[in-house]
């Protein structure tokens, strides 16, 4: 079986399958509608694959708190003034063993539904990763499907102490909790805390602020973080609790597991919980979401981690190179500080924290993202992420109520999304009505990452920097342009990016070493066809002369070289 990079399309599930153009800012799920599991239908499964991608990373699965009443279903109440939005966050988790009753056709069935989306995902030879939020959850978690042995988080806790290991959560003893900011609720506040407990944020405070994860609580891991002390000489009791979480999953057949804000977890934990899932699940795999690039190799060590988030180094850097606040040669800094594990990190350009490439906050069209995205594709062996809506240029720049008109999809609100309506079509998820552009833009993304596994240089390929034998090269912009190769075994090829705002000439070395690097005969003449553009514009190139060749505005080309 031949390798394969994994190519990871995430989708909100509650916005993708919503037909409804009514788009009340703040609108109710009744005024608004909701997209369900069934809307991820065999017809988009196989146009996904057909389009590059491997893995589905479906956000919002898990129960969460949200303003719709689902007492009627056995479901407890929800207290809106401790909800973000009408339909609150994803990342507030009000049942670590249900699935969201938003998502389900008939809400009574709706893990079954869950159940036969994992087959059809399946059936269509792609995988799953679903979230999991292992730092906080819901002020008002309490299961309702969880099994019969497992106790809630809480149940047995010494709610007269700040700290106790033996605590699920973190204590405000003698304090009740109190939301301040009046303008958040709906009518009188209901929601009463007493003793408050400490905000997901690590917010030790009993009033924390708007700006705080205010909706959530933080769980203990053994951690006296006031105090910076440890106790794991006893599994924590969190630990037990969290691990039956994701085997609880993984035994519904998930794929993977996204975890939010990995870094805020001990580490510790991670080297105990993930080795007994894949003892049990050996090809799952954990995504760490994590900011701090001083923890990076630790979250590796020992194979815990498969892969970590690249927004610090790469995503932050071809964002500023895109933009012109950096020369693109800044790329080739990123990629060195993730030298060694570059092979381990998620590259993305969007993702729901981020905003829209399309957005007035960042290029303002989704084609000016070309070259971006080929840098970020084509870099090594490891994931690249699109985040749906993307190859569509869609811009996020509607104000949905709690989230506003912020470059960002909203996480909080019932809505529906244009470009993605239109593509959904009634379900024939075709292009029918998709503009010119729009057309354009989705197949450049299909043909691109098609390319990241079809051709092995792509796939499997070592990694090579051709920025510093062209920074003295006056026929190459070394502020506007990147360059670099990818291959090995006979399979080589060059990757050219252009982040200016005019096409451009321009001419590459590829210097001895180069081809020293990949076992290429520098005494004949190579030919290099472009697998993006495709045509007969093949060019002829024979080192040491430079490669000559046009370069799009904000876009670039991929050659396959051959010859040798």
């Amino acid at each position: 079986m031949k390798s394969q990079k994994t190519v990871i399309y995430q989708i909100l599930v509650r916005l993708l399958g919503n037909q409804l153009s009514n788009n009340i800012p703040n609108g109710t799920i009744e005024e608004n509608g909701c997209g369900k599991f069934e809307d991820i239908s065999v017809r988009l499964l196989s146009q996904l694959r057909e389009n590059g991608y491997t893995h589905l990373w479906l956000t919002g699965v898990l129960a969460h708190s949200s303003t719709t009443d689902y007492t009627r279903y056995g479901i407890p109440r929800e207290f809106p003034e401790i909800i973000k939005g009408k339909a609150g966050s994803f990342y507030a988790v009000r049942d670590y063993y249900d699935v969201d009753p938003d998502l389900a056709v008939s809400v009574e069935n709706r893990m079954g539904e869950f159940e036969e989306l994992v087959k059809r995902i399946h059936q269509s030879g792609l995988k799953l990763i679903i979230d999991f939020v292992p730092n906080h959850l819901s002020r008002t978690y309490r299961s309702v499907a969880k099994p019969r042995e497992v106790k809630d988080f809480g149940a047995d806790d010494d709610v007269g102490v700040a700290f106790s290991p033996d605590n699920n959560f973190y204590y405000l003893p003698g304090e009740e909790l109190d939301i301040r900011f009046t303008d958040k609720r709906e009518g009188e506040a209901t929601y009463r805390e007493f003793p408050a407990r400490v905000t997901g944020n690590d917010a030790f405070t009993s009033q924390p602020s708007q700006y705080d994860w205010y909706e959530t609580v933080k769980l203990n891991y053994g951690v006296d973080v006031l105090n910076s002390r440890s106790y794991f000489e006893k599994i924590p009791d969190t630990w037990h609790k969290m691990r039956e979480v994701l085997l609880f999953w993984a035994k519904k057949r998930v794929d993977g597991f996204r975890c939010d804000m990995a870094e805020m977890v001990p580490v510790e934990f991670w080297r105990w919980a993930i080795p007994q899932v894949k003892r049990r699940y050996p090809r799952m795999i954990f995504v760490a979401e994590i900011y701090n690039p001083a923890a990076y190799r630790s979250f590796l060590k020992d194979n815990i981690f498969d892969y970590l988030y690249d927004k610090v180094g790469v995503y932050d850097t071809l964002r500023d190179v895109a933009c012109g606040y950096r020369p693109a040669s800044d790329i080739s800094f990123a990629l060195n500080g993730v030298g060694d594990i570059q092979r381990n990190m998620l590259n993305f350009l969007e993702n729901h924290d981020e905003q829209r490439l399309a957005s007035d906050y960042f290029l303002r069209s989704g084609e000016r993202g070309r070259a971006a995205m080929i840098v970020t594709a084509c870099l090594n062996v490891n994931p690249v992420m699109v985040y749906f809506g993307q190859e569509l240029g869609e811009r996020g720049m509607d104000a949905e109520g709690f989230s506003d008109k912020n470059g960002r999809t909203t996480i909080f609100d019932y809505w529906s999304i244009d470009t993605i309506r239109r593509w959904n079509n009634g379900g024939k998820w075709n292009t029918a009505l998709l503009t010119r552009e729009e057309k354009s833009l989705k197949r450049f993304y299909s043909k691109l990452l098609n390319l990241c596994n079809d051709e092995k240089a792509l796939r499997e390929g070592l990694f090579y920097d051709l920025m510093p034998a062209n920074y003295e090269n006056r026929l190459f912009d070394s502020a506007r342009q990147f360059a670099f190769m990818r291959g090995g075994r006979g399979e080589v090829v060059l990757v050219l990016a252009n982040f200016g705002e005019r096409e451009v000439e321009i001419a590459v070395e590829i210097p001895r070493h180069a081809l020293d690097f990949f076992a290429m005969n520098d005494s004949g003449n190579f030919r290099a066809t472009p697998l993006l553009s495709g045509g007969d514009k093949e060019v002829e190139f024979s080192p040491p002369k430079l490669f000559e060749t046009k370069l799009g505005a904000c876009s670039g080309e991929i050659y396959k070289i051959s010859g040798f």
